[in-house]
């Protein structure tokens, strides 16, 4: 059926070489850039808000291995997203590897899946750096109005801080993606700092009888917790947009998203252990467990510090989720599913600037207008069900083209892109059932824009038609 038809891989390649100058994103981006994209992206709510939630909740000090054993699932998808973006450097993600393996239908509803990730995770993000933005302020004095600052429905006019720091990332992105991910290099810096500024502070402070029990909700709590936490990793995919603009794909590539998931999960581990270690579990319920232990230890600055870590965190991951939101959108629009007219590439800044401004424009709306936490768990179902077509795609593009080269092998694939699958399946059946309800009925609309416009303008509809003359 042509729902199912696929791009051919070299018709792909071939044609992201010919096209003309005015269609062409810059390649400079090298894989010290996409690593820190991706500590940009990771690093943000779940060290400031999770940890400790899951820790009085879940799994107490046993929190630690819950990022250990979420680490090891995104391991699994990590692999796979790496040997993918090595052969098929272009952008568009998940969308581009589901269109040359699975078929256009899967390519578009990925593609669909993905604007839940980005555009309403990015919402969501905004509202959180208003929040942490204004704490800040009342600090030191400063009281912003409250109709300013929350939305219609909860009493405001609008979120305008979250709406300017959106305009901010939005103005990056337009000069061009080495600007950005110069602003994403410096507000990464300064995450990091402030998370081993708080691991100095607090580590001389630790307990070790804290630490017992350490399994106190026994290994369910510990897997309960994983659940819960797999959701701070889910972004890295979004580096695999940037494989158009990495100097050397097959090489950058895969080092950045292998090392940015390292990196990660090391961090998440250490702020786990030196938090349960200070603070008995229980204790740590909070949206701030990080400045709630420096408060206990006597830093009153600990609140200004670790708000200040979060802003930054905050900023990088509004940067890169709008960014990996507008290079999908350019992919498909080059493929005709939306309209081509979105793909044009600005003439000095080599950036998709068109599609740019309408995702910037419809962030800035949604969370500067809308209570984000009604849909904002909706972003986890969508990209899950990304990662479980990227495992199942790297499997049908082994057997489809065992002899195009590849710069990353993914090692033992047939043993880990099946636990890949079937580890992200568990964790999309453990949402709740509004969540699934949602997602169905966005996946249905999905379904009604592609057989309306999509399967009409696609490129390969009009080959098929060409071909049937």
């Amino acid at each position: 059926m042509s729902i199912f038809r696929t791009k051919n891989l070299r018709g792909l390649l071939a044609e992201i070489a010919a096209q003309g100058e005015d269609r062409k994103l810059r390649r400079s981006l090298t894989a010290l850039d996409i690593t820190l994209l991706g500590l940009g992206v990771m690093i943000g709510t779940g060290i400031f808000v999770l940890t400790g939630i899951v820790a009085a909740e879940y799994a107490g000090p046993g929190l630690m291995l819950s990022f250990v054993l979420a680490a090891v699932v995104c391991t699994f998808v990590c692999l796979a997203y790496s040997e993918l973006a090595s052969f098929i450097p272009v952008a568009g993600s998940s969308y581009t590897y589901a269109y040359v393996s699975l078929g256009e239908i899967f390519g578009w509803l990925v593609g669909w899946s993905l604007i839940l990730e980005y555009t309403v995770g990015a919402s969501a993000v905004a509202g959180g750096w208003s929040a942490y933005f204004t704490s800040i302020l009342a600090d030191i004095g400063i009281h912003l109005p409250k109709v300013l600052t929350t939305v219609p429905a909860e009493g405001g006019l609008m979120n305008l801080p979250a709406m300017l720091i959106v305009g901010v990332v939005l103005f990056f992105l337009l000069r061009g993606i080495r600007e950005s991910a110069g602003a994403n290099r410096m507000l990464v810096f300064v995450k990091l700092g402030t998370i081993f500024l708080f691991l100095l502070l607090a580590g001389p402070h630790i307990n070790p009888q804290n630490w017992t029990p350490f399994l106190p909700y026994g290994w369910s709590g510990v897997s309960a917790g994983t659940a819960v936490l797999f959701f701070s990793y889910l972004g890295f995919d979004s580096l695999s947009t940037a494989a158009e603009e990495a100097r050397n794909p097959g090489r950058d590539m895969p080092i950045g998203i292998i090392a940015a998931l390292t990196l990660t999960t090391l961090l998440y581990i250490a702020v786990s252990a030196v938090m349960t270690g200070v603070v008995p579990y229980p204790e740590l319920d909070t949206a701030a467990p990080a400045s709630f232990v420096l408060q206990k230890i006597g830093l009153r600055l600990g609140s200004a510090i670790i708000g200040t870590g979060a802003i930054c965190g905050l900023s990088t991951v509004l940067l890169v989720m709008i960014y990996a939101q507008t290079r999908a959108f350019y992919a498909m629009s080059r493929d005709g599913l939306i309209p081509e007219s979105l793909c044009r590439v600005h003439p000095v800044y080599r950036t998709p600037y068109r599609i740019t401004l309408i995702v910037g424009l419809a962030v800035a709306f949604i969370t500067g207008f809308t209570p984000i936490h009604i849909v904002a768990e909706m972003c986890s179902a969508g990209t899950i069900f990304a990662f479980l077509c990227s495992c199942s795609g790297l499997l049908i593009l082994r057997k489809r083209y065992p002899d195009v080269k590849r710069r990353f092998v993914c090692p033992a694939v047939w043993l880990i892109a099946p636990l890949g699958f079937l580890s992200c399946l568990y964790i999309f059946s453990q949402l709740s059932a509004h969540t699934l309800e949602l997602f169905t009925a966005w996946f249905i609309l999905g379904v009604i824009i592609y057989f309306v416009y999509g399967r009409k303008h696609s490129h390969l509809n009009a080959v098929e038609n060409e071909s049937a003359q």
